[in-house]
């Protein structure tokens, strides 16, 4: 099978799987793991932060986020279709008791007419109180552009709100802008980065801020039931993956391009690449039709929606596969489906 679904579905390589197995541990909640502390610090030192915390997931990143940036009964500002909002199992409500308000489009952030808007009569007595703006990047693979992430969190800031970054993709980001991770941070108070999508590693993400926010973080994730003991086993998985998969990204861009480029040749189906993912569109109401077809025939796709579906490139996917998974698909769809 080539699974195509998500860049979540990579296996340990030889390499890292040694670094797991040869890792020097402690006791984290002690702070005494050092292969957790190289991996904070690095982490921290990329993003150009203070500080950073090593969690299980990106979800818990997210979370954490909004928990030592806004209190319960704030306001804070969402894409509709970000994850924090839209695949965290209502987790802003019942964690930090906040209300979203969510915006809509296609790119990922608020345009300023928004904003202006939003803006106004933040004193009324009978409106929650904006405390924090959030933003995802790379938004459904689409790239932030670094203009608009600095007018945003720009206007957040001089309105008194904090930003969070949902980054869990942002190594991408700055891999197409051709910028260093601290550059596609840029104007986020915290962000949460994720090792295990397009780096590779099986398990973690990391919320990175400021010193104060990351203590207070820190003691959210043991209330969370979340600290950990001898996590540098797990922890070394992350800290290859940083170390060595953050560069050959661009190659799973390339790759996600010739894909799209071979799909959009194929009757009834029009593909586009944003990084590492190729979203294709299908005729109308036949996405999961398509995407059992496509199974069948051993290329596992996601469907999103009646008429789109979304395929992932990563670290497990080669040259060799996208040009298989072209034929393959490329057989259903001219026999009729």
């Amino acid at each position: 099978m080539i699974d195509l679904r998500s860049d979540t579905v990579t296996r340990p390589s030889r390499e890292m799987r040694r670094a797991m197995a040869e890792a020097e541990v402690g006791d984290d909640v002690f702070g005494e793991d050092p292969t957790v502390r190289a991996l904070e610090e690095e982490t921290a030192a990329a993003l150009g932060r203070e500080a950073a915390l090593y969690v299980p997931s990106g979800h818990m990143a997210n979370q954490l986020g909004v928990f030592v940036s806004a209190a319960s009964g704030d306001e804070i500002w969402a894409h509709e279709r970000s994850h924090v909002v839209g695949n965290e199992q209502g987790a802003l409500a019942v964690l930090s008791r906040v209300l979203p308000r969510t915006y809509g489009g296609d790119h990922g952030y608020p345009g300023q007419e928004l904003l202006d808007a939003w803006a106004a009569g933040v004193d009324d007595i009978h409106r929650a109180r904006p405390r924090l703006l959030c933003l995802e990047n790379t938004f459904t693979g689409r790239v932030v552009p670094r203009a608009e992430q600095r007018r945003v969190a720009g206007f957040a800031h001089a309105h008194g709100m904090r930003v969070h970054l949902d980054g869990a993709r942002l190594w991408n980001a700055a891999v197409a802008l051709g910028v260093s991770p601290e550059q596609a941070a840029e104007g986020a108070d915290t962000v949460a980065v994720c090792f295990s999508k397009g780096l590779g590693a099986p398990v973690g993400s990391a919320l990175a801020g400021d010193a104060e926010a990351i203590a207070r973080a820190r003691r959210a994730r043991k209330m969370l039931g979340a600290g950990m003991r001898q996590a540098g086993i797990i922890a070394a998985g992350a800290l290859y993956a940083l170390r060595h998969n953050v560069a050959r990204l661009a190659e799973d861009h390339a790759r996600a391009e010739r894909l799209a480029a071979g799909l959009s040749e194929l009757p009834g189906l029009a593909a586009v690449a944003r990084t590492n993912m190729v979203l294709v569109t299908t005729e109308p109401g036949a996405a999961e039709r398509r995407a059992a077809e496509f199974r069948a025939a051993g290329v596992a796709a996601l469907p999103l929606g009646a008429d789109r579906i979304r395929m992932v490139v990563h670290l497990d996917i080669a040259d060799a596969d996208i040009d298989e998974a072209l034929r393959r698909i490329g057989t259903v769809v001219r026999a009729g489906g």
